[in-house]
């Protein structure tokens, strides 16, 4: 116990140093105790400041021993130092210190005395037993309190009779502390192998007249005490009026060792009312080692809704095959609350032998039953393919479209033909669309899903045209190599449907491997329609997904050049404005060139320098090679501002501008460039008036947006 307060004491000093701005020396190196000890005495028998010695007695803690105890007990009377001085005399071994601790326990009054009473309790120490009695009749109620806890924690022959008398003869406002006193006792002598004294104890709290939280104490204490003659006690408090009661039993159920208990419950099970049964099926389902099963079992059988549901909660933690009937009846009952509580318990429940039942009983089930079971095979995934297969060919659709599903949850790669087959066989639009999900569910499951899309991609040639889209969906939602060149394959085929069907989820694939099937499409595709899908499908890769910036640009300059239409050119422009680099904003620049993008290339070219503006790349030198032509520009009036209130912030534009009419303005944003915000919450504009090239021209731009003058007319 030394070492470990030691420990904290040694932490505790450290903060406090630091905290009071005082050096610790050598903090991390070993110290001679006994070098220590003394520097620290030294200390206390000095004029130093009460914080300089509080940390001398945190730190004697850790170096002190008898020798420190006579001036430790010079400051028991002060005020702002007993405390700290309690901290070392607390773990100081020996007797000196509790001859001290004595000593002033017999001296002094008040919060200081409870303090020094606290310490005595934390020493046990049994020759303090006589003055700690004779406190407890101290007019001061936080004295009195003290002693008894404390007598509590020594816990010896003196301080259990001293405690037990006063049970029954202290004012009411002490009963609460010396009932808990008495429950220290009994709790010392349990620990120590005396269950029956301890009993006694328990009991005689169980019966004084104190509050509730004692008396609630005292009985856990009175059960477990008694070992499995406790049982009685504890089926006593579960029938308690009192909630608290009721509740310490509920919670002692759940630790009490042995099977009698268990019994108990089963019993008790029957005659309580509903509302106490639910917690009681609770606790037995919290003992699945030793639960009274059938007892469970019957109370799923209950007329009562919620007695029912609790118990057919609790199977789902103690239950077995044995369950299976009960919950199948009540989960094709006429309740919805019931069949949901009970399907929810079934999917879950326990026990080794519950999924080969399932499959037993699947062989010769029928009626509203069926359907469930097959829920379950899937729900469980139980391999009972031969058993779900007799189901695909049944007259109910509701028995097909479950067996549909227990397959798409359970089938094997060499199994996969059944899922296939019934799509392609499937002679209503519901059987069909409950194989394609069954289809979807055990593909995109499956480990090996190259060797999974291979079974798909041989079987689309000989599909129907409505089976084959599914299919190629199919693949598309599952990827991989095989599936992107089926759906590749797909969209450059001869067939109008494949082509559709292709260039669609071509363009939707989710990773960059799409992206060379994509251009192949947008340059060589078999109609206009789905060239654009293809270079559109391009360009939301190049957007979308990571990837390194060279790789980035070099798609959004392939997607430049090849692309036919200005439609698709301004989506790169946005990909190079999203994904600002020096090698797009090169490609924004070239695109001015453009007369049907000048305006979207110099407003992408605009943002992409003012994002890199901040970074180590030479901005204007990039925009000049790219074939901005330097100007020769005057800055006249610059203003800033909203509904007639602006600053004037030609200055500031004044030293921003350059050779371009590009303008880069330091700081996030206008506002922590021109100096403030000048109407909060108000959508600001930049007014800038010039002279470039000897022509004057009036700029507007919306507040934070990218400054690139135009030419002036």
């Amino acid at each position: 116990m030394k070492s470990i307060f030691a420990l904290l004491c040694r932490l505790a000093v450290g903060v406090l140093v630091l905290t009071l701005g005082m050096p610790l020396a050598d903090a991390q190196q070993p110290r001679d105790s006994a070098t220590e000890e003394e520097r620290l005495l030294t200390v206390l028998q000095s004029d130093a400041p009460s914080a300089q010695k509080a940390i001398s007695c945190k730190e004697l803690a850790i170096y002190g021993s008898g020798k420190a105890v006579p001036e430790l007990a010079k400051l028991l009377p002060d005020p702002q130092l007993s405390s700290w001085a309690r901290i070392a005399l607390e773990v100081i071994p020996g007797e000196q210190p509790n001859a001290a601790l004595r000593t002033a326990a017999e001296s002094m009054q008040g919060r200081l005395l409870v303090g020094i009473i606290n310490t005595i309790g934390v020493r046990r120490d049994a020759q303090a037993v006589p003055i700690l009695i004779g406190h407890l009749k101290d007019d001061d109620v936080e004295v009195a309190s003290a002693s008894a806890v404390a007598l509590g924690r020594i816990a010896d022959d003196d301080a259990k009779k001293a405690l037990q008398v006063a049970l029954g003869t202290v004012p009411e406002k002490l009963r609460s502390p010396v009932a808990e006193a008495c429950v220290l006792c009994a709790e010392a002598r349990l620990l120590s192998g005396r269950p029956k004294e301890a009993a006694e104890i328990y009991d005689q709290v169980r019966n004084a007249e104190v509050p509730m939280q004692r008396i609630v104490e005292a009985t856990r204490g009175a059960i477990l005490a008694r070992g499995q003659d406790g049982v009685p006690l504890l089926v006593q408090s579960l029938r308690s009026p009192e909630k608290k009661l009721r509740q310490l039993a509920l919670a002692t159920v759940r630790e009490f060792p042995g099977d009698q208990i268990d019994a108990a419950l089963a019993k008790e099970l029957k005659v309580v009312p509903p509302a106490r049964a639910v917690s009681i099926i609770q606790a037995m389902a919290d003992r699945p080692q030793t639960v009274v099963l059938p007892a469970i079992l019957a109370a799923a059988r209950s007329d009562n809704p919620q007695v029912q549901a609790s118990a057919i909660d609790a199977l789902r933690r103690v239950g077995d095959e044995s369950c299976l009937e009960i919950l199948l009846s009540l989960a094709t009952s006429d309740d919805p609350e019931l069949q949901q509580v009970a399907k929810s318990t079934l999917a879950e429940l326990p026990g080794e032998g519950v999924n080969n039942r399932i499959v037993t009983m699947l062989s010769g089930s029928k009626g509203k039953q069926y359907p469930v079971l097959l829920h379950l095979v899937a729900q469980r995934r139980v391999d009972a393919v031969p058993q779900v297969v007799q189901a695909l060919s049944h007259q109910d659709p509701v028995i097909r479209h479950a067996a549909l599903k227990a397959l798409g949850q359970t089938v094997s790669l060499d199994r996969m033909s059944l899922l296939i087959d019934a799509v392609v066989q499937s002679k209503t639009v519901e059987d069909t669309e409950a194989a394609s999900q069954a289809l979807r569910a055990a593909s995109i499951r499956m480990p090996d899903r190259e060797a999974c899309a291979l079974q798909l991609s041989e079987s689309i040639p000989d599909a129907a045209a409505d089976t084959k889209t599914t299919f190629l969906e199919i693949l598309a939602e599952m990827g991989g190599e095989i599936a992107l060149a089926q759906v590749s394959a797909a969209a450059m085929s001869r067939d109008p449907q494949l082509q559709d069907d292709g260039s669609r989820l071509l363009g939707k694939w989710n990773s960059v491997d799409a992206a060379p099937s994509l251009m192949r499409l947008a340059v060589s595709g078999p109609s206009s329609k789905y060239r654009v899908r293809g270079m559109r499908g391009y360009i939301g890769v190049a957007r979308k997904f990571p990837m390194p910036e060279p790789q980035r640009v070099e798609m959004c300059r392939q997607a430049f050049e090849k692309a036919s239409r200005i439609e698709e050119q301004k989506l790169v422009l946005d990909v190079v404005k999203i994904h600002p680099s020096a090698e797009g904003l090169a490609l924004a620049i070239q695109a001015q060139r453009v007369p049907a993008l000048k305006t979207d290339a110099t407003v992408a070219a605009s943002q992409i320098a003012q994002k890199l503006g901040g970074k180590a790349v030479d901005v204007a030198s990039i925009m000049k090679a790219g074939g901005m032509k330097p100007v020769k520009l005057q800055i006249i009036k610059a203003t800033y501002g909203a509904d007639g209130v602006s600053k004037d912030v030609t200055a500031v534009i004044q030293k921003s501008a350059g050779s371009l009419p590009w303008i880069k303005l330091s700081g996030r944003g206008y506002n922590a460039a021109f100096g403030g915000d000048p109407v909060p919450g108000k959508v600001k504009k930049l007014i800038i008036q010039y002279v470039m090239d000897g022509k004057r021209g009036t700029g507007s731009f919306e507040e934070n947006a990218p400054i690139l003058l135009p030419q002036p007319k």
